[in-house]
């Protein structure tokens, strides 16, 4: 074949021509090399990136996990100078710590025989947690004591409490370091009619203090001492106790008053009282219109052991006092209470039904009931003028019951009264416990109105 026939003739003409037999000798072949060990790779130019936002690296291949940082807690195997000590505390002088105590290495029994026992212990004792206490015995628990039961006078004087104050403090500052005129009078006076007084009581005895003592000194002792003795004497006269006239079975008693008064409190109260005296009683829930007011007569009933004559919510109170009453002598009953509704004194109506109880009763006893007996509210003041005044009128009332001494700061308004009905006074009343409700003592109450001590 001419040479101009091979392959690659036109190449050969523009280029030159070039020895080389034809067609090529083959080329032997020789092993390949071994492959030499790779180098670690370089470490990745910084980027601005940071590791934890986990930017590519496309450089490195797939398979090459070399730069992979380690857990902390792994230690690098393959690097024993990451596992060295760090320059900055290499060859410090290690103290140990304050008020540490010492311990022998771990696993070494050191000076104490009972140390090199335990466990090798990496923690010092000032990190060792302290031993739980042993728990104390529990001890029986101390009964409390029971509240001493404090006698009447301590409970009169602190019912009392608010009035005394009151009159205490304007009569110490009226009669401190100064001479008795008329201005210190009439302050009195003025002091004694914010009490309750009355205007009446309150001239007496602003009279009686200035009686031989003008332009002189007095002290507040005295002009204490001068108002429990005024007070003493408008009391004394109505101070009577209540009495059962045991020749009239039963002994009717009628409680009435305004709407909360106390009147069915005082029931239960008073019935303990009589009872106590040795009298049999019975009680009549006449407080038709209020159903709470027959549910409490019931729970008195049941505290003091008396049976109770009661009807349904809105029956007739006529009718329940006279079907009580008829019991009551049937059964030789000595007491009979008769609860009322709450009424006030002016409303009409309200009062014609309290006339209509008294009608129905004396049909069967001409002369009861034989007992009227009004419960006044302290904390009424003045109003107990007028509540006084329409119930005598309506029922005949023959005694008085004061309620919420304790209550108020105008506790002349017994003084008051005594002064312009003269009705007799049976009980007063300091609180809400059955021993708060006592036989009216004029001393008493004057010395404690006065803030004077029990003499």
């Amino acid at each position: 074949m001419s040479e101009d026939k091979r392959p690659g003739w036109l190449l050969r003409r523009m280029f030159g021509k070039q020895e080389e037999s034809w067609p090529p000798k083959p080329v032997p072949v020789q092993p390949p090399d071994p492959k030499p060990e790779r180098e670690p790779a370089a470490p990745p130019i910084a980027s601005p990136a940071s590791a934890s936002e986990g930017q590519p690296d496309f450089v490195r291949g797939a398979d090459d996990v070399s730069a992979i940082p380690l857990p902390p807690s792994e230690p690098a195997a393959a690097d024993p100078d990451k596992n060295a000590t760090p320059d900055e505390i290499e060859g410090a002088d290690l103290q140990p710590i304050a008020g540490a105590e010492e311990r022998p290495p771990a696993g070494t029994a050191g000076d104490d025989p009972v140390r090199g026992a335990e466990i090798a212990d990496t923690t010092t004792v000032a990190f060792a947690p302290e031993p739980e206490p042993f728990p104390k015995p529990e001890s029986a628990p101390v009964p409390e004591a029971e509240p001493e039961k404090r006698g009447w006078w301590s409970r009169l004087t602190g019912g009392m409490k608010r009035t005394s104050s009151a009159l205490s403090e304007r009569v110490t500052g009226l009669f401190t370091k100064r001479k008795l005129d008329a201005d210190t009078l009439e302050e009195l006076e003025d002091a004694l009619i914010q009490a309750d007084f009355g205007i009446d009581t309150a001239m007496r005895i602003s009279e009686a203090v200035g009686k031989g003592r003008y332009e002189k000194g007095i002290s507040p002792d005295e002009v204490r001492a001068i108002l429990a003795a005024e007070v003493e004497r408008a009391l004394a006269p109505v101070a009577i106790p209540l009495t059962i006239d045991t020749t009239k079975k039963p002994f009717v008693i009628l409680m009435i008053g305004v709407n909360g008064a106390g009147k069915t409190t005082t029931i239960g109260k008073l019935a303990l009282k009589l009872k106590g005296e040795g009298h049999s009683l019975m009680l009549a829930a006449g407080d038709t219109f209020r159903a709470a007011a027959i549910e409490q007569l019931k729970v008195w009933g049941t505290r003091t052991g008396v049976p109770v004559v009661a009807g349904a919510q809105g029956a007739d109170a006529a009718g329940l006092a006279f079907e009580a009453f008829q019991r009551a002598r049937t059964e030789g009953t000595d007491v009979l209470l008769i609860d009322t509704a709450g009424r006030l004194q002016n409303k009409a109506g309200l009062m014609a039904e309290l006339e209509k109880i008294l009608r129905v009763i004396r049909k069967i006893d001409a002369e009861a009931p034989h007992a009227v007996l009004l419960v006044l509210d302290a904390t009424v003041g003045q109003n107990a003028l007028s509540q006084v005044e329409l119930f005598s009128k309506a029922a005949n009332v023959t005694g008085l019951v004061m309620t919420k001494l304790d209550g108020t700061a105008r506790g002349g308004i017994l003084v008051a009264l005594a002064a312009k009905f003269g009705l007799p006074v049976h009980f007063i009343g300091v609180g809400e416990g059955v021993e708060d409700l006592e036989p009216f003592a004029a001393r008493d109450f004057a010395r404690a109105i006065a803030g004077l001590e029990e003499d």
